[in-house]
């Protein structure tokens, strides 16, 4: 008799099946027990890929059967994700959402409530704290190496790729579509995890193409707490030409280029269990930088994994939310602060 937790994954379209249903699929304490789709040929594919997982025809049916099953990813259109979260909540499951969690802060901590009413837990799929790259710049400030940090430069930028259609080309407001809840909740969230929710959030955004429903290019200033400034730049249109990451201070600075390799590898139908699956080229090492020289600094391994062995752990008692609600609350005020301040033209107050 099994005792892993029973995954219920809903959704499985790009998030759900490169994101999710593998790295659930291999992780110890998991089970990935069924798939929610209602598209035929995602459930071939399901069924071909993982022959013991049953695939449930609607969100509805899950509800009813909610006793089978101990989790629920929510991996669907952005639009549905509070919907969906507080509904398996209230059935009595515990709950992944993929980001953005909801549409505003408010929303996050209304799905915290519910979640501490029910005894169950809440967490958000914010799977870039687990990039190698951020992992590095995260153990270079935990370590003392990048003392006295000032500014913190991030990038995420895409060379332009056809204007999508359906959801994700969306321009109603509802979809979430924008690219401050596309790219901009992983940039959001990794400042935050640094240096702690913002004071105060600038941001410009543009639809950089003709015929793009909505804006595909944002940068965003955070001024924190503390007096680190976060330069945050998300673009579906721009050839990234800039560092990943840029940290700087007084006396010394990191950075380094290029992006995770896990995207692509689980994209391509690599499993993460495969040796090097999350390993960066040295091509793609980042320097440390004094005024006496610079060190190339080897680049942890990406581990998506990392997050659903914490899940795990989290879920049998034996360790922390890896993404707590308060977090995923900060981000959320932090991106509709950007909404207002694009708006607005001017520096917007979060504290």
């Amino acid at each position: 008799m099994t005792t892993d937790a029973g995954v219920a994954l809903i959704g499985y379209g790009l998030a759900g099946s490169a994101f999710h249903a593998p790295f659930i699929a291999a992780t110890a304490g998991l089970r990935l027990a069924a798939v929610v789709t209602g598209d035929a040929g995602r459930a071939a594919e399901v069924r071909q890929r993982y022959p013991d997982t049953e695939v449930i025809g609607s969100v509805d049916e899950l509800w009813r059967r909610a006793g089978e099953y101990d989790l629920a990813v929510v991996a669907s259109p952005n639009r549905h994700h509070h919907d969906q979260a507080t509904a398996a909540l209230t059935a009595g499951l515990s709950v992944v959402v993929d980001k953005p969690a909801a549409a505003t802060g408010a929303q996050v901590r209304d799905l915290a409530a519910t979640a501490a009413r029910v005894g169950r837990v809440f967490t958000t799929f914010q799977n870039r704290r687990w990039d190698g790259d951020f992992r590095t710049v995260r153990r270079l400030l935990d370590d003392g190496d990048l003392a006295g940090v000032t500014r913190f430069e991030s990038r995420f930028e895409r060379a332009a790729a056809p204007v999508k259609s359906g959801w994700k080309g969306s321009a109603d407001p509802a979809d979430l579509a924008d690219i401050r809840y596309d790219l901009g909740s992983h940039l959001i969230d990794q400042a935050v995890v640094l240096f702690g929710r913002p004071r105060t959030v600038f941001a410009e955004v543009q639809a950089t193409r003709a015929g793009a429903p909505s804006p595909e290019d944002a940068t965003i200033l955070l001024t924190h707490a503390g007096g680190v400034r976060s330069y945050l730049r998300v673009s579906k249109a721009s050839a990234p030409v800039g560092p990943r990451f840029a940290v700087a201070g007084p006396d010394v600075g990191y950075h380094c280029w290029g992006l995770d390799p896990q995207e692509a590898a689980s994209r391509s139908g690599r499993l993460p269990t495969e040796p090097g699956f999350g390993a960066y080229p040295e091509s793609q090492w980042g320097e440390v930088v004094t005024a006496s020289g610079s060190r190339r600094v080897p680049t942890l391994d990406g581990d998506y994994l990392g997050f659903y062995a914490a899940l795990a752990a989290c879920l049998r008692g034996a360790g922390p939310n890896p993404v707590p609600p308060e977090e995923t609350a900060d981000v959320a005020d932090t991106i509709d602060a950007a909404f207002r301040s694009a708006e607005l033209g001017v520096p917007v107050d979060v504290t």
